[in-house]
C-alpha cells in the first residue's frame, strides 16, 4: 500500500526529484523518473514529471517499492550530510527572515561554514531552506559560540552587509561568563592578534618573514560578579579569528567558562552547587545586534535567546541580562 507524505514547511520550494531523493538517497534517478512516468509517484493525486516544485502541504504519493532506498545517509561531494530533522531544527532557530535578510539563533556546537570533516553547517542548510535565494554569509561565529547569526539572501544583501560588518557600522554584542576577577571593570582592549597570541604593536614576527598580526579591538564592561566569575559584556570593534576568547583569556587573564582551547581549569562546576553546572559548551553568548537593511536603510536590532545551558547558572549566580 503506498504511503502519502506532506510536505513539510521546511521542505516547500525544493524541487519533487531533490525532495524524494533527500528521503530515498539509495535509490537510482533513473529509478525515481521510471516510476514518476508509470505514475506511482503523484503529488495531490495529479501525475507528475519528477521536476515539480513543492509547495507546504503538498501530499506525495510513494510507492510501497521504494522503502528499501530509505535509511542511507547520501553525502555530498564536499562531505556534507544532513537530515529533515536537521533543516526543522535550523528553521526553529530563524528569528527575523525576509527577501534579504535571515538571522538564526545559532545553537553552541554547529558550524557556521562547510569543509572538510564537516557534516553540516549553517551555510549549507539555510541554503537548502532557501533554494530560490543566493545564501552568503557576512559575518561568522565560532562552533562553539551561541547566538545570533545574520545571513544576507542575494548578492546585493551581501555586500551591504558585509561592508557595515567590516566598517564597524554593525554593533555585535556577546555576553560571557570568564573565570576570574576583571580589573578595571570597563575598558577598551586594543592590540595585535596572531594565532592565538597578543602583541602590543603590529611589528612582524621572525625577524620581518612571518605574517603580521592583525589589529584587535574589544570593548568590554563587567555586569555583575560572583565568586571568582565575571559576567561580562563584549562589543567587539573587529572581527578577527577567536577574538573574544583570546582577549579574556590573556588581556583579562580571565578565560571564558569552558574555553578548552584558551583556558586552563576554566569551567566553574567546582565553585558552583552541585548538579548546577552540567555542560560543557562554552559560556559565549551573541546576544545582541545592530544593522541597517540593506534595501530599507531602517536600523534593525535583534536579539537571542539565553541559550538552555546557560540560563540555570545566570538565574542561580543572579547574574544581569541587559
Amino acid at each position: 500500500m503506498a504511503d502519502m507524505i506532506s510536505v513539510s514547511q521546511t521542505e516547500e520550494g525544493v524541487r519533487l526529484h531533490r525532495w524524494f531523493l533527500r528521503r530515498y538517497p539509495a535509490m537510482p534517478q533513473r529509478e525515481f523518473y521510471k516510476l514518476c512516468r508509470g505514475g506511482q509517484i503523484r503529488v495531490n493525486s495529479s501525475r507528475v514529471r519528477g521536476t515539480e516544485v513543492l509547495r507546504a502541504g503538498d501530499v506525495v504519493r510513494i510507492p510501497p517499492t521504494v522503502a528499501g532506498y530509505a535509511h542511507v545517509q547520501k553525502k555530498s561531494e564536499s562531505g556534507e550530510a544532513f537530515s529533515l530533522a536537521d533543516l526543522e531544527m535550523l528553521r526553529k532557530c530563524i528569528i527575523h527572515n525576509d527577501d534579504d535578510v535571515v538571522a538564526f539563533d545559532k545553537p553552541a556546537g554547529l558550524a557556521v561554514q562547510g569543509g572538510t570533516g564537516i557534516r553540516k553547517s549553517v551555510d549549507k542548510m539555510a541554503a537548502a531552506l532557501f533554494p530560490y535565494d543566493k545564501i552568503s554569509l557576512v559575518h561568522r561565529l565560532d562552533r562553539e559560540t551561541s547566538g545570533i547569526l545574520v545571513v544576507a539572501k542575494n548578492q546585493r544583501a551581501a555586500q551591504v552587509l558585509a561592508a557595515q560588518f567590516q566598517d564597524k557600522t554593525a554593533q555585535k554584542h556577546y555576553l560571557a561568563l570568564l573565570r576570574g576577577r576583571v580589573t578595571p571593570q570597563s575598558g577598551t582592549i586594543d592590540n595585535y592578534m596572531i594565532k592565538g597570541q597578543v602583541f602590543d604593536s603590529p611589528a612582524r614576527l621572525n625577524n620581518g618573514t612571518g605574517p603580521r598580526p592583525q589589529r584587535a579591538i574589544t570593548d568590554y564592561s563587567v555586569l555583575s560578579e560572583a565568586g571568582n566569575l565575571s559576567w561580562i559584556l563584549f562589543s567587539p570593534k573587529t572581527g578577527r579569528t577567536h577574538q573574544l576568547r583570546v582577549h579574556s583569556a590573556l588581556s583579562l587573564n580571565a578565560p571564558i567558562v569552558n574555553d578548552a582551547l584558551y583556558g586552563t581549569e576554566c569551567g566553574a562546576a567546582d565553585i558552583m552547587p552541585d548538579g548546577l553546572m552540567t555542560t560543557k559548551n562554552l559560556f559565549l553568548f551573541a546576544h545582541k545586534i545592530t544593522f541597517q537593511h540593506p534595501t530599507t536603510g531602517r536600523m534593525i536590532t535583534l536579539r537571542a535567546v539565553l541559550p538552555d545551558f546557560m540560563r540555570p547558572v545566570v538565574q542561580m549566580l543572579e547574574l544581569k541580562v541587559p
